[in-house]
Parts: structure tokens; C-alpha cells; sequence
């Protein structure tokens, strides 16, 4: 509904000729004019149909309505000339400039052509007169007229004296009244014509024809019989007007509040900025820099709402106040962060694999963890959008743990060029401060967000490869336990939700991928152990480390260096002697220090042009490295009773190691441990003994040597501690051959523990173990029934040339590894 509402004569007139028209009017409704008599109209007859647009006529009312189309003008002038009824019928679309017979709404109003007159603008101003209700029973067109064949309909009146419709039409009127009152651009004369009708069916159909309600409710209501009906529905529709007209004004009040609360506040800023600039003060271009920042920011809507609320305050302060730079700071932190934005992801495998092979030897169960990671990944991208919000998958959390300088730091690297992400990391070696993870509150001086978050800022990206290095060497003081504070960083659950005390509000760590490293588990806390998924990444071995060198290592030192391949040339020989003299370690950078000693005395001899071997020898070595630092444990005879060859794992590798027995003549027998050694390792030597004794006949022992004499195990190198069960057999082997005097087979080797039963269990580090026993010449390996698997998953060549003997019990050992007398 529309709020133009006006009297009848207003309703149709065009803008242009509105007071000329009116003058028109005016002349005829004013004239003394003869009462004629009007043709007579019944059912069955046929009138010319004139198609109005916009507008429904009732009878008793007048309407003037503005003719247009020639046809129209010729066809009111003929009927004005022939004083006949013309059938007065809506248009059901008023965008239709020709209508047709189907374009008309049936329900229409026969009437008289009061005048015709002719306008300035070539228009026609036609005067018509409602007489009766007709309903067009078919339309048809004649020479471009449309005719209908009509039934007209009748129309019941109240009573007289019906207080009910009078008490009615009172009401309609003054509902009437107030809604041209509350309408805007409503002519004052509209609410003069409404007072000045008495006549309550002339009121009804008056308010119907001149009232701004839809063409459809227009139809409802001439379609009334009953003029008591119409006036009901009429009093609906008017209350309804009046409603909406409420709502509207209430509307109208609430914005021009709005507005006026925006334009006082505008005013204010601009005094309060032309107040700060003769005081030299920035506060408000820094505000309106930090509000044009936001306005593209990719962030949560809670966010948007805190930083909006702190620029308020920050707009209140000024810029000479104490707290002002730590607001400002804040809220240059807010946007800072990335928030919502993530770099995507390369699913590449292909390309992951090549990036991971090219950066990194070996390493095969941290390789195949990562793709298996990207792997998933790929598949989750085929969910729809709901499911991912249903289900959300949270980013693993690693943890590299190994002895230094095997590549824990760097495959992170490498992981996030596979990925396609941003690389972020941050050394927890020697943290005491819980406030380091989650910052400080802003109430301290010099308040910073944690280290977490800050690194999150400086990459730009809300999905990076964070690695936190050296997490097993976090301390705890009074100042808090940041192992504990690690827990929300590094449990998927929570993550999401990681809350910064600078920050004091949540941010989303759940698409971080956190690559934690440690040297050693033992010292991190078990509930930081149970929120990560361990990765054991050992020391290389000598083979890894000559192809590492080969690939990395002396290519980069080369280029470092200045020095082109063609001038320093390493054999596989030379690795080999560097890694085993010059170096003791379980990963690479003691031979990146060698290979780097090298490269600088050979850009002295360039330096000096003097003449020098481009591929190193042995000769070469010991003038620029020295004589070699280490010696490697090599297999050396069996002629020796009582002495039998182990295997041992330290954190550079394996290692061959010597258990020597003695016996010697006592009255009471004693057992004496040499060699620096572990309690679990002379309890593997008492655990040998005691089974030696209890089974002294099946050995082919007399108890009476045992008993008369005193045992010595001793274990070479007595500077370096040594500790573990896996000498458990090599023990027992070797008091069974010094009590038997039988010596031990040549070139053989075993490891393996053993218990008060005589059964072998399995060890560890066997990998390790088996190349340390290749390197040393040993051919014949001995190890538990269970390790078979572990040999599975070994490169066959690096088995090569060894031969495999599994066991269950420690008389398969002594049986093997002993010769008969």
C-alpha cells in the first residue's frame, strides 16, 4: 500500500497539467446543471469496454481519469455523443499498453461519461460517473474495441435507521481521517471532501475508489453484495494501513534517531581532531589509519567486535598518555595476525616425496609418516563444506626424538616446502618462563605476546610447519612450568581454542602442524609424551653418512668456499677414513666441521698457488686434519679362552665391544665387574653366573671349579660407561668358555638378553649393531628368534656378506658359538 492518498479528484491527474485540471473541475461540479434521466441498463446487454489502469471504480462515485491511447479517446467521445453506458473494467497488469480481452479483470462498473475534455498535452480528461456493479460474462474485440457481454449485479443496503452500519461508517470515516493525517504528501482538500460526506454508502465506496489499498483488495471489495460486508472488510484493511503506517513512522523515528546520534558523533570527532591537532596530538589520524587497516581484514566477527571496541578507547585517549602506546600496540597486534588466512596446501605427493628424498638421506619412517599425512589430507578436501564443520580434522603433532645433528631441525624445513606452507620455529632449550608460550598481560610494562603467536604474526599465515626445538630441555622456576602451558599448544582438542594472555582472547591453533624435536625422552613430562606422536629418528650409519656427505655435505661446502668441483675431489675411501678418525657421532655435523677444515686449507693452497692434490689421499688427511682422533674396535683372534665379541648401541652408532673373562684360584669364590659398567649390566653378569651354576652339568662344568675359583669380567674401555641387558649371552658365553677351556668360534658376534631360565630376549638398536659387526670383519651374527623382523626392514646391502644365527635359549648359543675341545 502506498501513502498517496487524495479525493477523487486528485487521483489520476498528471503532475504537469494538476492545476489546470483542477480549474477544469472545479468549473464543472460547480455548474447548475439539469437533472436528465440515464439509459436504462440490464443483464444481457453489450457495452463498449474503456480499460483503466491503476484504478477501480464503484458505483456513486466520480473519477476522472486521464485518457492516452487514440482508440480510447474516439471510443469515450462516441459513447459521450450517444449518451449510452460504458463497461469500466481494471487492467490486470498496468504495464500493459494494449491490453486484450484476457488482460482484464471481469469484475467491473458500468458508467456514465460525465464530460470530455481536451488537454494541452493532447491527452483527454474524462469524467465518469459509477452506476451499477457488472460482471463481463466474454469479451470479444470489434473493429479494435473491446465489447463485454455483461450481468449486472445487485447491491443490498443496510435498513434505515441500521445502527450497526452507521456506528460502522462512523468509524471507517474517522479511521480514515487519521491515516490522511499521519500520510505524508497528502493535499489538505482530501481531508475537507472526507468530512464534508454524510451520506454513508457514498462514505464506503468514496474510501474505496480514493484510497491508496492494492487493485486486488480493490476487486475484493467491489465484489461485495452486501454493503454492510464491504464495510467490514474496508474497516480490516484500514487498520491494517493504519498498522503498517505506525510501523513505519516508528521506523522512520528509530533511523532519524540513528542519524542524528551518527551526525553528533561526527561532529564531535571532528572537534575532537581539530582540538588534538592544535594540541600536536596523533591520536586521531592514528585511529583513522588503524579503522581504514580493518576494514578488509580476514578475521572472526569476535574479533572485529574486540578490536572495534578498543579503538574506542583508543579515540578516547590521548596520545601523550602513559597507556597509549601499549593500546596502540595491542591493536597493531590484532592486525597483524593472520587470523583467518592460510596458505593452501600442495597435495602433490609425487612432488612431497622428491622434496623430502632431495633434502634428506634415509630417514624412511618420518618420510612415510608425512605422506601418509598428505594423504589424508587430499582426501579430506573431496568432504562437502558441512561435513568439515560437523568433522573437523585436526593437524597431528609430531615429535622427532634422536641424538644431535641427525636432521631433526631441517626435515621441518623440508616438510613445510613439500607442504606448501609457511616455516616457523622457535628453540625451547633453557625456557623457564610460562609467560615465553602465552605471553604477558597487558598490564605489565613492556608487555609482548608469547612466543607462539608472535612467530604465528611473522610468518602471515595461520597453517604453517611450526617446529619447537630442543622440547626436552624446557626448565621450570617459580616464574611457572612452560611444559605445562605446552599442553593447550600441543593437544589437538584444545589448540583450537589457544588463549594468549597479551592477547586475552582465543585464537585457532588447530591448522598449525607443530614439529616438536627432542635429544631424549626422558626428560619430558608423560602427559606432554601423551599428546604427540612419537618418531624415533637414530643416528646415521657409516653408509648413510658417506652418501650424505656425497649428496649435501661437500657440495655445499664447495660452494661456501669458493672452491669449483673440479678442484676438490673425496673418494668413498677417504669419507670412510674421515668418518671413522676424524669423527664420533650419531649424526653429520662433525663431518660437515672436517670437510669445512679441509676446504679452507685447500683455498690457502689456492691462495698461495701453491700445487696440491685435488683428490684427497690418506696422506692429505693427516696434513690437514692430523693424525686421526679415533680408533674403531676391529675383530682381532679367537685364540684367546674366555673372551667373547658383543655388540653394543651408543648414541653415534654401534659399536663391537670385548668381554673378557679370568678365572683365577680362591678359596671362595667371588665375581669382580670391571670396565666402568651399569647396574642392568653386572646384573647381567651375576644372572650369567647364577645360571652357570645351576647348570654346571649340562655345560660340562665341575662344581668344584666353580667353587674354588674367583671370576673377573672386565669390559675394555674403562673411561666410557657402558650399561644394558643385551650383554646377557655374551656374558654367559664367555664364563662357559673359561670354565670349559673351549674356545669361541672365529669372526662371530652376538647380542641378546638372557634371563634366570636361560631364555634370549630380544634387543634393540639392531641395525646399528649389525653394521658396527660388518665394520669390525665379523661374518657370524647371533640374535634372538625375535629379532628375525627386525632384519626385514634392513637394505640387503648392508647385510651383505653376514650370516644369521637365531636362538631361543642359551644352549643354542654355547652349542654354536663355542668349539669342541
Amino acid at each position: 500500500m502506498t501513502d498517496n492518498y487524495s479525493i477523487a479528484l486528485d487521483l489520476t491527474l498528471d503532475n504537469e497539467d494538476n492545476n489546470e485540471q483542477k480549474n477544469i473541475l472545479n468549473d464543472i461540479f460547480h455548474e447548475d446543471s439539469d437533472e436528465q434521466k440515464d439509459p436504462t441498463l440490464q443483464s444481457g446487454d453489450t457495452l463498449d469496454v474503456l480499460p483503466i489502469r491503476g484504478q477501480v471504480l464503484f458505483p456513486g462515485v466520480l473519477l476522472p481519469i486521464t485518457v492516452s491511447r487514440e482508440k480510447s479517446k474516439k471510443l469515450v467521445r462516441s459513447i459521450k455523443k450517444q449518451q449510452k453506458y460504458i463497461a469500466v473494467n481494471c487492467q490486470l497488469d498496468r504495464d500493459i499498453q494494449e491490453p486484450s480481452t484476457n488482460d482484464l479483470y471481469p469484475l467491473g462498473t458500468a458508467a456514465l461519461i460525465l464530460e470530455v475534455l481536451d488537454l494541452p498535452n493532447g491527452n483527454v480528461l474524462v469524467i465518469l460517473e459509477g452506476k451499477e456493479r457488472i460482471y463481463a460474462e466474454s469479451f470479444e474485440t470489434v473493429r479494435g474495441v473491446i465489447r463485454a457481454q455483461i450481468t449486472v449485479l445487485e447491491e443490498t443496503f443496510p435498513k434505515r435507521g441500521d445502527k450497526e452500519f452507521f456506528a460502522l461508517a462512523s468509524s471507517i470515516k474517522a479511521q480514515a481521517q487519521n491515516i490522511l493525517e499521519s500520510a505524508e504528501n497528502v493535499p489538505p482538500e482530501a481531508s475537507m471532501t472526507l468530512r464534508s460526506i454524510d451520506n454513508p454508502p457514498t462514505l464506503i465506496n468514496y474510501i474505496c475508489v480514493n484510497f491508496g489499498l492494492k487493485i486486488e483488495d480493490k476487486q475484493d471489495l467491489l465484489n461485495y453484495e452486501s454493503l454492510l460486508d464491504r464495510a467490514k472488510h474496508l474497516q480490516f484493511l484500514l487498520n491494517r494501513e493504519a498498522g503498517m503506517l505506525k510501523m513505519k513512522d516508528e521506523i522512520q523515528a528509530k533511523t532519524k534517531e540513528e542519524i542524528d546520534k551518527q551526525q553528533r558523533e561526527y561532529y564531535l570527532n571532528r572537534q575532537m581532531e581539530a582540538i588534538q591537532k592544535e594540541l600536536g596530538d596523533t591520536t586521531a589520524e592514528v585511529v583513522k589509519d588503524l579503522q581504514n587497516r580493518a576494514q578488509n581484514k580476514n578475521w572472526p566477527e569476535k574479533i572485529a567486535q574486540v578490536f572495534a571496541d578498543e579503538l574506542k578507547k583508543l579515540q578516547r585517549m590521548s596520545s601523550h598518555s602513559p597507556d597509549y602506546t601499549t593500546q596502540q600496540n595491542y591493536l597493531e597486534t590484532l592486525l597483524a595476525l593472520p587470523w583467518l588466512d592460510m596458505t593452501e596446501d600442495n597435495f602433490d605427493i609425487k612432488h612431497a616425496q622428491e622434496v623430502l628424498d632431495r633434502d634428506h638421506y634415509g630417514m624412511e619412517k618420518v618420510k612415510e609418516r608425512i605422506i601418509e599425512y598428505l594423504a589424508v589430507q587430499r582426501q579430506l578436501t573431496l568432504r562437502s563444506d558441512e561435513e568439515k564443520r560437523e568433522n573437523p580434522v585436526h593437524s597431528p603433532i609430531l615429535c622427532l626424538y634422536g641424538p644431535p645433528g641427525v636432521g631433526k631441525t631441517s626435515l621441518g624445513r623440508s616438510i613445510s616446502e613439500a607442504l606448501g606452507r609457511k616455516y616457523a620455529r622457535i628453540s625451547l632449550g633453557g625456557l623457564h618462563d610460562e609467560s615465553e608460550i602465552r605471553g604477558h598481560r597487558r598490564t605489565y610494562v613492556g608487555a609482548l605476546p608469547g612466543r607462539i603467536i608472535e612467530n604465528i604474526r611473522k610468518v602471515k599465515s595461520s597453517n604453517p610447519v611450526f617446529v619447537l626445538d630442543e622440547v626436552d630441555k624446557i626448565g621450570a622456576d617459580y616464574k611457572g612450568d612452560p611444559t605445562s602451558a605446552l599442553l593447550e599448544v600441543l593437544d589437538p582438542e584444545q589448540n583450537s581454542t589457544f588463549h594468549d594472555n597479551y592477547l586475552d582472547v582465543d585464537y585457532d591453533l588447530s591448522n598449525v602442524l607443530f614439529i616438536a624435536t627432542a635429544n631424549t625422552l626422558d626428560t619430558i613430562p608423560r602427559p606432554l609424551l601423551d599428546r604427540m606422536e612419537l618418531i624415533e629418528m637414530t643416528g646415521y650409519l657409516q653408509e648413510e653418512k658417506e652418501e650424505i656427505a656425497k649428496r649435501h655435505l661437500i657440495p655445499k661446502e664447495l660452494r661456501d668456499h669458493g672452491i669449483r668441483p673440479s678442484q676438490l675431489k673425496f673418494t668413498k675411501d677417504i669419507l670412510g677414513r674421515i668418518i671413522r678418525d676424524y669423527t664420533r657421532e650419531s649424526g653429520v655435523r662433525s663431518l660437515d666441521r672436517q670437510i669445512a677444515a679441509i676446504c679452507r686449507k685447500v683455498d690457502t693452497q689456492l691462495a698461495l698457488e701453491k700445487p696440491y692434490n685435488t683428490t684427497i689421499t690418506p696422506e692429505d688427511l693427516i696434513t690437514y686434519l692430523g693424525q686421526p682422533r679415533f680408533t674403531a674396535e676391529t675383530y682381532e683372534t679367537n685364540k684367546y679362552i674366555g673372551v667373547v665379541t658383543g655388540l653394543a648401541w651408543t648414541q653415534v652408532g654401534g659399536e663391537i665391544l670385548f668381554i673378557e673373562t679370568s678365572l683365577s684360584p680362591a678359596k671362595t669364590p667371588t665375581l669382580t665387574m670391571t670396565g666402568n659398567l651399569g647396574d642392568v649390566m653386572k646384573e647381567s653378569a651375576t644372572i650369567a653366573l647364577g645360571y652357570i651354576k645351576a647348570h654346571a652339568d649340562q655345560f660340562g662344568i665341575r662344581p668344584k671349579d666353580i667353587e674354588t675359583h674367583a671370576v673377573h669380567i672386565h669390559v675394555p674401555e674403562g673411561a666410557i660407561p657402558k650399561d644394558g641387558p643385551s650383554a646377557g649371552i655374551t656374558m654367559t658365553t664367555a664364563l662357559v668358555s673359561a670354565f670349559t677351556k673351549r674356545k669361541v668360534r672365529a669372526r662371530i658376534a652376538m647380542t641378546g638378553e638372557m634371563t634366570l631360565r636361560g631364555k634370549v630376549l630380544p634387543i634393540g638398536g639392531v641395525k646399528e649393531k649389525i653394521l658396527a659387526a660388518k665394520r669390525a670383519g665379523i661374518t657370524d651374527l647371533i640374535l634372538c628368534e625375535d629379532n628375525r623382523k627386525d632384519i626385514t626392514a634392513i637394505p640387503e646391502k648392508y647385510l651383505k656378506g653376514l650370516k644369521f644365527h637365531f636362538v631361543r635359549d642359551i644352549q643354542e648359543v654355547i652349542d654354536f658359538a663355542l668349539l669342541k675341545k
